[in-house]
């Protein structure tokens, strides 16, 4: 079995020496699991940050089991904010929530868009609008819509709180889910 797409990083662990498993989130395939042989190489390293935009090969025995990777990056994204601590814990946290909320190898399009919208929008001065923002709309594609609007600074506190509300009210805790830290982390930031 093999396939190639493109998607984003959305978390990566040591495996071996020189190997990770990483998780990505694919346009065509969703999210998948794989291990990438020499990924955690001085060479390499640097291309499997979290949200980079990477062309993925992967290959198997079998469609039903994890694969290997061949990788090519894209677009570094996650280096364009490691000054910006707040950038930062919204990247770290939108692909947390990605890893937990998603199924594996669950195609879903309109949320593969809406993820590299607001990820390709974080230069913005409204970043943090447009990641509530996506947050709901992920919501929304998981099953559970909501309707609220932000227009204020101080709105922002509520918005992100509001928004854990729904998450853990119908996902983190009916799933016995662990709330991800860095959304923690970038609500905290606002308060």
């Amino acid at each position: 079995m093999f396939w190639t797409d493109v998607g984003y990083l959305l978390s990566k662990n040591n495996y071996d020496e020189n190997s990770i498993i990483i998780e990505c989130f694919t346009l065509s395939h969703g999210k998948c699991t794989g291990i990438i042989y020499g990924g955690s190489s001085r060479k390499q390293k640097r291309n499997f940050q979290i949200a980079n935009k990477i062309m993925f090969n992967w290959n198997s025995k079998s469609e039903n089991r994890n694969g290997y990777f061949s990788t090519e990056l894209i677009k570094p994204i996650s280096p364009l904010f490691f000054d910006d601590k707040k950038k930062t814990a919204c990247i770290m946290a939108s692909a947390s929530l990605l890893k937990i909320l998603l199924p594996e190898r669950q195609v879903n399009t309109k949320i593969y868009h809406l993820y590299e919208s607001m990820l390709y929008n974080l230069s913005s001065a409204n970043w943090i609008e447009i990641y509530i923002n996506w947050e709901l709309q992920l919501i929304k594609e998981l099953g559970f819509e909501s309707d609220i609007k932000i227009n204020n600074k101080d709105s922002y506190k509520k918005a992100l709180s509001f928004n854990r509300s729904l998450l853990m009210e119908n996902f983190i805790i009916p799933n016995r889910l662990k709330f991800p830290l860095f959304r923690n982390i970038l609500e905290n930031y606002f308060f």
